[in-house]
């Protein structure tokens, strides 16, 4: 049972973040999909007996929330393997399941690229998963809420020298705003998702304690770090059934479960990109302004970028000069300079301390001064050790200075920073950018140059050659007498 709800349109009423400039977005085409009015009922499948499905090994559902069976719960259904094995998952632990595709991004807007972001390839593998077991698939247009929300957030994010993470948008605004605000009113106890995370939500007895955020079992596959920046009150109405088994298991079940998706391949990168370059999607909406990049030690002048929104902080890809390898290790936004250096990585560049603002805890509190703790800095299964100091600043209210036990050469600001004590995860920040001792040191003639007007006074960039990778001329042999 297939079905297109496009009228449930919520408006994000309160985001977690400062809302983005507005960008207008391009034209689209006329969706191809009749739209059902989101009034019509929506059917659930009926409840099933644990263990009906083949699957009667307690782990494999426990953080299916088996024991609460039956809830009524809304999965988010991708179309990939995960996703299918969380709703096959809810499903065998009795619940009653509707599913819910996303279309948010306007593959209109990319026609030229249409055959590299498969959505109806994802939407008919989700339809299959869902035959298989008689579950009702809805689909819901979010691509306004998604362009609105996320996209033009992350644009001008980048117009600003910053770094943004877009699957931490998605989450918080998108999956589990947006879509929990659009079906508010259809009387579901959860909205679960095929993440790598675990869920804790208190018992009857004590259901004014606040749900935690655990680390999934797989710790390589661990998404937790995306759905940091949630809110207490999102966090409570989520399920991950995939918290508590690993990927190896997932793809076993997906196998013995026959799903018709279960050789697909794990989506990677942004899902609204395809296979469409990243810098080709920054071209195009914010297009292209020359800078000069300049040696950060020194202040000669290298050469020349296409705009400082192109590159991050740790960057290596892309600079095409001589003599390396070199790398991005700060930005001049207001003069649209990029300073490299090759020694990135050299042990008297320390970055260990940062500042957070953005705070979000899914406590009452956060933490306190001193406090040791271990963060992410990325998606990665490591962990830093640190303590925090939290501060109050003019600019940017409540910050916390994060210490780090050891260097981390890719800070970029605009970045999350997720929280943990032990296997909860506290919250998160977003990294702030600083131009303090902090920072990659940068020379006075360097910055002397930024402040240049003409900088075609520079005249021809230099060019600077690695003697480390010079072929030396073989010596000549010793005659002997």
């Amino acid at each position: 049972m297939l079905r297109v709800v496009s009228t449930l349109r919520p408006l994000l009423r309160s985001p977690l973040l400062p809302g983005p400039k507005h960008i207008p977005r391009p034209r689209r085409l006329p969706r191809p999909f009749r739209a059902v009015s989101s009034s019509a009922s929506l059917v659930a499948s009926p409840p099933v007996a644990p263990g009906v499905d083949g699957i009667t090994e307690e782990h494999l559902v426990r953080c299916a929330a088996a024991g609460r069976a039956p809830l009524r719960v809304a999965v988010l259904l991708s179309g990939g393997v995960d996703s299918s094995v969380a709703l096959r998952l809810l499903h065998a632990a009795g619940h009653s399941c509707t599913a819910f595709y996303l279309k948010i991004w306007f593959q209109e807007d990319f026609r030229n690229f249409w055959s590299e972001c498969p959505w109806d390839d994802d939407l008919k593998y989700a339809q299959a998963v869902c035959d298989k077991i008689d579950v009702p698939l809805e689909v819901v247009h979010l691509s306004d809420e998604y362009w609105n929300h996320v996209v033009s957030h992350i644009i001008n994010e980048y117009r600003n020298g910053r770094t943004p993470n877009p699957d931490v948008l998605c989450n918080t605004r998108i999956k589990f705003g947006a879509f929990l605000e659009a079906i508010e009113n259809l009387k579901f106890d959860y909205i679960a998702s095929g993440h790598y995370a675990h869920v804790v939500h208190p018992s009857v007895q004590n259901i004014e304690r606040s749900s935690e955020l655990q680390l999934s079992k797989d710790k390589v596959k661990d998404q937790t770090y995306f759905l940091s920046h949630l809110s207490q009150p999102q966090l409570r109405r989520l399920l991950f059934p995939l918290g508590c088994i690993t990927k190896d298991e997932v793809r076993s079940l997906a196998a013995e479960m026959d799903l018709p998706n279960q050789s697909r391949k794990d989506s990677q990168g942004i899902c609204f990109l395809g296979k469409v370059k990243f810098s080709e999607f920054v071209e195009r909406h914010i297009g292209e302004m020359e800078g000069v990049l300049l040696e950060a030690e020194t202040g000669d002048y290298l050469g020349t970028h296409r705009g400082f929104w192109f590159y991050t902080i740790g960057q290596r890809q892309g600079l095409r000069l001589p003599g390396g390898p070199w790398y991005v290790v700060e930005k001049d936004v207001k003069n649209n300079v990029v300073f490299v250096s090759r020694n990135y990585y050299s042990l008297d560049k320390r970055r260990r301390t940062f500042r957070v603002g953005s705070l979000n805890w899914f406590g009452d509190f956060g933490p306190t001064n001193n406090e040791q703790f271990k963060c992410k800095v990325r998606h990665s299964p490591e962990f830093h050790d640190c303590t925090i100091i939290n501060e109050q600043t003019e600019e940017n209210g409540d910050v916390l200075a994060v210490h780090l036990s050891e260097d981390d050469q890719g800070l970029a600001a605009g970045q999350f920073a997720a929280f943990y004590r032990d296997a909860t995860c506290l919250g998160s920040g977003i990294i702030l950018d600083s131009w303090d001792e902090m920072s990659f040191p940068v020379c006075a003639k360097a910055l002397e140059t930024t402040r240049m007007e003409d900088k075609s006074k520079l005249g021809k960039p230099v060019r600077i050659v690695n003697l480390e990778h010079m072929v030396k001329p073989e010596p000549e042999p010793v005659k002997v007498a």
